[in-house]
């Protein structure tokens, strides 16, 4: 039997997993219910496109309420007080420098579930993130991407919070 993949989460990824997790649950489900309900007082199905319309919604839901109950099952939370500053980890903000570009960039380093670049949260899996863990500040790390082999230097290794 294969075990499933941990997910690493930080508490701040965790809280808004439950979150909405508890959202779903209690206020969607309950809507959708009603627009199933409606549809359904409006007489003929076969061609009540509201009807189909509230069910995609409602198997949508129950899809991500699964997604999210599985996430939280297998969660693994970094306590990010704990995260030793000394070298680079899930749960802390580094700050790197491209060598190349001459750019400053900060990230924190979340698990998988919780990356989303477009906030400045890389995943531990990625190239980037991969690469990053467990080095110091003064380290030089190179990362080869879809672009070719760049070069980061570590700045700086903060708490996230």
């Amino acid at each position: 039997m294969q075990t499933e993949k941990k997910n690493i989460l930080t508490y701040e990824g965790l809280r808004k997993y439950e979150e909405e997790l508890e959202n779903l649950k209690v206020n969607r489900r309950q809507e959708v219910a009603q627009k199933i309900k409606e549809a359904r007082a409006q007489g003929d199905l076969s061609e009540n496109a509201e009807y189909d319309a509230a069910k995609d919604e409602q198997r949508d839901i129950e899809a991500r309420i699964e997604e999210l109950e599985k996430i939280l099952k297998n969660a693994e939370v970094v306590d990010e007080d704990e995260v030793d500053l000394g070298k680079i980890n899930i749960g802390c903000r580094v700050k790197i420098l491209d060598v190349e570009m001459k750019e400053e960039m900060e990230f924190k380093i979340v698990g998988s579930t919780e990356a989303n670049s477009l906030k400045g949260k890389i995943s531990n899996e990625s190239p980037v993130g991969k690469a990053l863990i467990g080095k110091k500040v003064g380290d030089t790390v190179k990362v080869e991407t879809q672009v070719g082999e760049l070069k980061y230097k570590v700045l700086e290794i903060q708490k996230s919070n």
